[in-house]
């Protein structure tokens, strides 16, 4: 079942069950992911990885929102951000821990050889394709420089 067809049930039953925040942020998915998919053209399916993108986008969105409300003061507001996000986040594969992260790139540094800081780009190129919706980019960046630097 493609995540669109999966959005509209818990739509369906969010409206049935009365529950506004979490059909606030489901509707943000369905508009976003709609968005996505005419934007690749009106024939195309979109993909499951460019999906997993788009939740990321919205998921990082909410973050970096609540964050700004929060130092601003306006508690109403980073509620709603926190609700929405919390709607959008099951919908996205298992995250990775920082630990596992670690792991993971300590292997990819000695998989291509890289020895210093100036190797960056290409360890940060090949993790965020193989950790593409497992991590986010801040994460890999901070872990890269942690052990590379």
């Amino acid at each position: 079942m493609s995540l669109i067809t999966q959005i509209d049930q818990d739509i369906k039953l969010a409206m049935l069950a009365k529950q506004a925040d979490r059909l606030q942020g489901l509707r943000a998915i369905k508009s976003a992911l709609l968005l996505a998919k005419t934007e690749k053209g009106a024939a195309e399916e979109i993909t499951p990885e460019a999906e997993i993108k788009v939740l990321q986008k919205l998921v990082k969105q909410r973050k970096e929102s609540a964050d700004i409300y929060k130092t601003q003061g306006r508690d109403d507001l980073y509620q709603i951000e926190v609700a929405e996000m919390a709607v959008i986040e099951p919908y996205l594969p298992q995250q990775m821990t920082r630990f596992e992260i670690e792991g993971f790139i300590q292997e990819l540094i000695g998989r291509i050889g890289a020895t210093s800081i100036q190797d960056m780009g290409r360890v940060m190129g090949m993790a965020n394709k193989e950790l593409a919706g497992q991590a986010d980019g801040k994460t890999i960046s901070e872990v890269v420089k942690q052990l590379l630097g």
